[in-house]
């Protein structure tokens, strides 16, 4: 299985609009060399950006849905794009993640659970999702988790619990905190031996650097790939037979004691 993560660049100063086609571009550009696409989290408008969420708010199947199940049935790939600023008919808004088949149906839809901010920020404007979300690829089943959500392991527990075997994040983290970034997606793939796909942006967000350096993880924990922080495509190979293979050399979920389902 091959992996394309996309750390697509999101500077101030250019239109959602020419961001949406220039994702909708990378994301065609895969088409042959890799079986899923990652983006990562709010490339339309900036993780940071805040005062712009309510603006580019867009519903669902709105104009980012419609270029991005586009570009996957162009493409012929699995693309998991990343999240929006979703904006639901009751008037809430939710950062809100995508993943559409290589035929471009869309097969799930992940509202973030954990909300960063503290008292402002994304953690007023948004409302916080209620469910783990999974999906099956052929290969391999997906957990989707954003950002923040790194911080906290019992979310990648119950994706585990669900099935899943790659645990795939889209982030907009900065670059003050990009320690704390690798040393949480290596963790999370460590303790659940599972891998991590952690696709971030570069740039600039509301005058807040990004870390870039998305990252592939394998289930030991060893690094299979990781970016500058610059825009570029990560394409890292993956045995998604690796999973299982490590899950009975080092059966350590077997012995969970707290938590467990």
């Amino acid at each position: 299985m091959r992996a394309s993560l996309i750390q697509i660049a999101v500077d101030e100063g250019e239109s959602v609009e020419s961001r949406r086609g220039r994702a909708a571009s990378l994301v065609r550009e895969q088409a042959g060399a890799a079986d899923l696409v990652v983006l990562p989290e709010l490339w339309t408008t900036g993780a940071f950006a805040y005062e712009v969420f309510a603006d580019e708010a867009e519903p669902l199947e709105g104009p980012t849905h419609e270029a991005m199940a586009k570009a996957a049935s162009d493409a012929g790939v699995w693309l998991h794009a990343g999240s929006i600023p979703e904006r639901d008919p009751d008037g809430s808004l939710y950062n809100t993640s995508l993943v559409f088949s290589p035929s471009g149906e869309r097969v799930a839809a992940y509202r973030k659970i954990h909300r960063f901010g503290f008292d402002k920020g994304e953690a007023v404007l948004m409302g916080a999702g209620r469910e783990l979300v999974t999906v099956r690829l052929p290969e391999t089943t997906i957990g989707l988790a954003t950002c923040y959500d790194l911080r906290f392991p019992e979310l990648f527990r119950g994706l585990v619990d669900a099935g899943a075997e790659t645990l795939v994040l889209s982030a907009g983290w900065p670059e003050r905190r990009r320690a704390h970034w690798t040393l949480l997606a290596r963790a999370r793939a460590v303790e659940n031996q599972a891998f991590v796909l952690a696709c971030a942006t570069a740039g600039t967000h509301a005058g807040v650097l990004q870390a870039g350096h998305s990252i592939v993880v394998d289930p030991w924990g060893e690094v299979l790939g990781e970016a500058g922080s610059g825009e570029e495509v990560l394409t890292v190979d993956l045995d998604p037979a690796k999973v299982t293979e490590t899950r009975e050399q080092f059966p350590a979920l077997k012995d969970r004691v707290l938590g467990r389902r």
